[in-house]
């Protein structure tokens, strides 16, 4: 049983939110908000990262970031979950407050800065972690203070690798400083040379990467055997659009305005990169509509995040049976078809 967002949501959405986070991710390391054992719809089942997935929805990055409750959210009816970021040592991200709900555009902004527990903490974590029913993902990044991208990230892949079923190379939050400089060819190519995985390595970007700039990220990709890209990350632009009075806070936006510019972005991808790499469609993410839109770009996985934030487990039935229903509609007999059929 999975309780409803009547129950839990609005108690939550009063409290700071990341003390409500917090607490969420507490509920879930003491079983407290339940698992969804109802199988999902056959047409749903894919295939990613060597394994066989019961639906094609995952949680972004993020949430999770200690992959403390990554058991139990797998039990809440993901495809598959992506913990972190993690960096090599410890760090305690950036002043708070950093986190921000802006209600009226359905969206966040964070500026969390990777507060992490580091490495060993997060190893041990994933040692816990029941791996034979959980799809996961391993999202790794560098500390602010005395990094090394091209001795680091190598490092961060090699150890995660036994514990995941694929790595995200995170280089593009905004809210570590020169991060988004290894988005660069030159940079990412160094970084990338030095990474030797046995497990499906994706790279994350950024939504404010200029034309020039992806195509540069995916010839680079596709030279280093990357698997795929995750588009996209939050984003530093400011839709005009915004109504929150919080819109001007500094840090990256996600939710519901980054869905356009994302989708707009995984598109243009799909088309350069082709079946050369791989897709995972992430920004804005709320309804099975948003999921097919994702599919239909060339994504052919989709994470959430700000929409699992503000509607909480109830959100997941409604979106895979809806993107099921959908799919059907359309004449597709599977979720592989779908990808990039909308281009």
């Amino acid at each position: 049983m999975i309780f409803a967002p009547a129950f839990l949501m609005p108690a939550l959405r009063r409290l700071d939110p990341e003390r409500a986070h917090n607490l969420s991710l507490k509920a879930l390391r003491w079983g407290l908000v339940g698992q969804d054992t109802r199988p999902d719809d056959p047409i749903l089942s894919t295939q990613a990262f060597g394994r066989s997935l019961s639906n094609p929805i995952g949680l972004a990055a993020g949430f999770d970031k200690n992959a403390a409750a990554v058991t139990a959210l797998g039990r809440l009816g993901f495809g598959f979950v992506e913990a972190g970021t993690v960096t090599p040592r410890p760090q305690a991200g950036n002043p708070q407050p950093r986190l921000f709900r802006l209600q009226e555009d359905k969206a966040v902004i964070n500026r969390m800065g990777f507060n992490n527990a580091g490495l060993a903490a997060y190893l041990a974590n994933l040692q816990r972690a029941d791996r034979k029913r959980l799809v996961l993902g391993a999202n790794v990044g560098i500390n602010k203070e005395g990094a090394d991208p091209e001795r680091d990230y190598p490092a961060l892949v090699q150890a995660v690798a036994p514990f995941a079923d694929y790595i995200t190379i995170n280089i593009s939050s905004p809210n570590t400083p020169g991060l988004r400089d290894l988005q660069s060819e030159e940079r990412l190519a160094a970084i990338l040379s030095g990474i030797a995985s046995p497990k499906p390595v994706y790279v994350k970007i950024a939504p404010d990467l200029s034309e020039d700039g992806l195509e540069a990220v995916i010839s680079v990709a596709v030279q280093h055997n990357v698997t795929g890209l995750i588009v996209s990350n939050t984003t530093i632009a400011r839709p005009a659009t915004l109504k929150s009075p919080l819109k001007r806070e500094t840090g990256g936006l996600s939710g519901a305005p980054l869905f356009a510019p994302s989708t707009a972005m995984l598109a243009r991808a799909y088309r350069l990169a082709g079946k050369r790499l791989a897709f995972i469609g992430a920004g804005g993410v709320f309804t099975a509509e948003d999921a097919l839109a994702k599919l239909l770009a060339g994504a052919s996985l989709v994470q959430v995040y700000s929409g699992f934030a503000y509607q909480g487990p109830a959100m997941l039935p409604r979106l895979k049976a809806g993107l099921a229903a959908l799919l059907k509609a359309r004449g597709f007999t599977c979720v592989s078809e779908a990808v990039g059929a909308g281009l």
